[in-house]
C-alpha cells in the first residue's frame, strides 16, 4: 500500500472511496462528549479508513496555557510501544537472526537459572504472547522506563518470581516486552532504539515518532498530568531506559496512522504485495492472529447470556472476536500523564486511535464508541469468568502488612513494604487522606473476617475491610522480583454523607427499586448520555436480582466515582456510577453481575 507524505490535522479525504461511509461531525461529538467528562486535559484522535487517515481532530489542551492538539502532536503513547517491539523481533526472525522458540536466556544469559523446576524454558515465544509465567507488573513496570540497562541486568541476574510455569496462561507483562529489547539488540548488534528507528519508523516516514520527549519541542509535545488533591498536576517525563520496549515510545495520530494502516492492510490474505512496509504482509497477519488466549470480552451485564466473547493476545497486539463485528485488534496504553489506544476492525479496514493525556486515560473505552457508530453492528454482554487460585506466601504477607499500615501509617514501613511506584503514582500524604476520608465515612476499621479474601493471580489479593458504618474493598498487586514488593495498593473511597455523589447512588438504587421503566427526571445526566440504554440495563438488573439496598463499596474516589455492591432478595450485582461532583449531573451508570 502507499503511505502518503503528510497527513493534515482536520478532515481529509471524503468518504465516498471508503468501505464505511462516516458522519465525522458524530465521530468528533462522541469524542468532545468524552472529553466532557474530565479524564484527561486533551485528546487528540484520528480515523483510518481505505489505508489512509480520513479525518483528525484534537480537543482541551496539550499543556497548560497551550494550544489545542493536532494530528503531528506528540503523546507517550506506553504500552502500545509493544507492537513495535513484536514488530522489531518478527522482523529479527524473517532476516533469520533468531527463531521465536529459541531459549530467550540464548540472547540474554542472565536468564539461565529462571525457570522453575519442571518447567520448560522461557522462549521469545513465551515472551511476546504474554505467556512466560511472570506476574502483572502494573503500575510498577511503568516507573522502569529510566532504569539504566545493567541495573536490569542485574535484576535479571537476581531471578524474578513466576505465577505460572512458562508456556501454560497468560498473564500481562512489562518486564517481558523489557527482556525482547534485550533479545532485539543482542541478535541485531544494535541499540533497541536504534534498530526501530532505522528499520521500522524510518521506511514508513514516522518522523514524528521517538523515545524522547527531548526530540519534540512544544507546543508540538502534549504533556502528562495527574489528577492530586489540588487538581491537574503536571507529571515529569521519564528517561529513556531498559523498560523502554514496554511502553517508551511517542508518537501522533499522524504516524500511527500509518501504523494501524499496515497492519490493516495485511488482510485479507493475497490482497497484494508488501510494497514498502518493512514487514510482510504475511507477519503482520501473524501478528494479529490468536496466539494465546487472555480471557473474556465485553462482560456481560447480567448472567444468562453464554461464557461471553473469546480474546486472546496476539504479537504485542490484542485480538476480539466481536459477534456483530468479528475481528478486532487493539492495544492501549497507561502511563504517569497519559492514555492512549488503537483498535481497527479488519473487515472494514476502519482504524481509531485516541490519545490523551490523563494518567491512565481510559482511552480504549473511547475508541470502542468510536468503532461501533462507525461500522454497523449491535451491541453484546457477556459474563466474564474469573479463577481464583491460591496467593503466594508473600501476598498474603503483604496484606498483613498493609493492614497494619491502614491501623497505623508508617512512612518508613510504606517505604519498605511498596515499590517506589507507589508514593509516585499517589503521595503518601494523599494515601493517609484517603484513609482518613474512609475512617470518617464509616469509623474505625479492621479487615471483615466474614468476607473471605479473593485473588485473581498468585499476586493479586482483594479483601474488605468493615466499619461501624459501612464497608470497602481494598487491593494490592506484587511486582515480578525476588522477592516481591507491593506496586499498587487500591482503596474504596464511600460517598459522604449528604454529598452529590451520595444523593445520586441513592436516588438510582431508588429508581432501580421502585422506579418507571422511563429515566427519571429527578435525576439530571450529562449532555449526550444515552438514557434509553442505560435505563433498560438498570431495570433488568432491578427485576433479576429483585429489591436491592448498597452493600460494600468496591471501588471509586468518593467525590466523582463509585462502585458498590447492591444486595438483592435474589441475587448480588455490581453497580458502578460516574457523577459530575459540581453539577450532580450522572456521566455513566452501568451494572455487572
Amino acid at each position: 500500500m502507499a503511505y502518503p507524505d503528510t497527513f493534515d490535522d482536520r478532515t481529509i479525504g471524503t468518504c465516498e472511496t471508503n468501505s464505511v461511509c462516516s458522519d465525522f461531525a458524530a465521530a468528533d461529538a462522541i469524542v468532545s462528549n468524552y472529553f466532557d467528562r474530565g479524564g484527561q486535559l486533551a485528546i487528540s484522535y484520528g480515523i483510518v479508513q481505505g489505508g489512509s487517515l480520513v479525518h483528525a481532530a484534537g480537543f482541551g489542551r496539550s499543556f497548560a496555557g497551550g494550544p489545542a492538539p493536532d494530528a503531528d502532536t506528540v503523546f507517550r503513547i506506553a504500552s502500545m510501544s509493544k507492537s513495535f517491539t513484536a514488530s522489531a523481533v518478527l522482523l529479527l526472525r524473517d532476516e533469520g537472526r533468531l527463531a521465536l522458540d529459541d531459549p530467550a536466556e540464548k540472547y540474554v544469559p542472565e536468564m539461565a537459572d529462571w525457570p522453575p523446576r519442571d518447567a520448560d524454558r522461557v522462549t521469545i515465544r513465551h515472551l511476546l504472547t504474554m505467556t512466560a509465567g511472570f506476574p502483572t507488573d502494573d503500575p510498577w513496570g511503568d516507573r522502569q522506563q529510566g532504569l539504566p540497562p545493567d541495573d536490569f541486568g542485574a535484576l535479571l541476574a537476581g531471578g524474578v518470581g513466576f505465577n505460572w510455569a512458562p508456556g501454560t496462561r497468560f498473564e500481562y507483562s512489562n518486564m517481558g516486552y523489557a527482556i525482547l529489547g534485550r533479545v532485539v539488540t543482542a541478535a541485531s548488534g544494535m541499540a533497541y532504539d536504534e534498530f526501530v528507528r532505522a528499520r521500522l519508523l524510518a521506511p514508513l516516514g514516522m518522523t514524528r515518532t521517538g523515545f524522547s520527549a527531548a526530540e519534540f519541542s512544544a507546543p508540538g509535545l502534549a504533556v502528562g498530568y495527574r489528577r492530586g488533591m489540588g487538581g491537574w498536576e503536571e507529571v515529569p517525563f521519564d528517561a529513556h531506559g531498559a523498560f523502554a520496549p514496554m511502553g517508551g515510545v511517542f508518537s501522533s495520530v499522524s504516524d500511527l496512522a500509518r501504523w494501524v494502516a499496515g497492519f490493516a492492510a495485511a488482510f485479507p490474505p493475497g490482497g497484494g504485495p508488501d510494497g514498502s512496509h518493512p514487514l510482510r504482509r504475511a507477519t503482520r497477519r501473524e501478528m494479529q492472529l490468536p496466539q494465546a488466549v487472555t480471557g473474556w470480552s465485553r462482560p456481560e451485564r447480567l448472567p444468562g447470556g453464554g461464557h461471553g466473547n473469546p480474546a486472546y493476545y496476539g504479537f504485542g497486539l490484542f485480538v476480539d472476536e466481536d459477534p456483530a463485528l468479528g475481528r478486532l485488534v487493539s492495544h492501549s496504553g497507561g502511563y504517569p500523564g497519559f492514555g492512549s489506544n488503537m483498535r481497527w476492525h479488519l473487515a472494514t479496514g476502519t482504524g481509531v486511535i485516541a490519545l490523551g493525556n490523563g494518567t491512565y486515560a481510559r482511552m480504549s473505552a473511547l475508541t470502542g464508541l468510536l468503532l461501533e457508530a462507525l461500522v454497523p453492528g449491535s451491541e453484546s454482554y457477556r459474563v466474564a469468568l474469573a479463577p481464583s487460585p491460591a496467593p503466594w506466601p508473600e501476598t498474603l504477607a503483604a496484606r498483613g502488612k498493609v493492614d497494619q499500615l491502614l491501623a497505623s501509617w508508617d512512612d518508613a514501613a510504606a517505604d519498605a513494604l511498596f515499590c517506589e511506584n507507589v508514593a509516585l503514582d499517589s503521595p503518601y500524604a494523599e494515601r493517609r487522606h484517603v484513609i482518613s476520608l474512609i475512617t470518617k465515612r464509616i469509623g474505625d476499621f479492621a479487615p471483615d473476617d466474614t468476607r473471605q479474601p479473593e485473588s485473581d493471580t498468585p499476586a493479586h489479593c482483594r479483601w474488605w475491610l468493615a466499619g461501624k458504618h459501612g464497608v470497602v474493598q481494598a487491593q494490592i498487586q506484587l511486582n515480578p522480583e525476588r522477592p516481591p514488593r507491593v506496586q499498587s495498593l487500591t482503596l474504596a473511597v464511600p460517598p459522604e454523607a449528604g454529598s452529590v455523589l451520595a444523593e445520586v447512588l441513592g436516588s438510582v438504587i431508588g429508581w432501580m427499586n421502585s422506579g418507571p421503566a422511563e429515566w427519571p427526571a429527578s435525576i439530571p445526566v450529562a449532555a449526550g448520555t444515552d438514557t434509553g440504554t442505560m435505563s433498560r440495563r438498570l431495570r433488568m438488573a432491578a427485576v433479576w436480582a429483585g429489591r436491592c439496598s448498597a452493600g460494600a463499596y468496591r471501588t471509586g474516589d468518593g467525590a466523582s466515582t463509585v462502585s458498590v455492591d447492591l444486595a438483592g432478595e435474589h441475587a448480588t450485582v455490581v453497580l458502578s456510577l460516574s457523577v459530575n461532583p459540581v453539577t450532580g449531573e450522572l456521566r455513566q451508570a452501568d451494572v455487572t453481575a
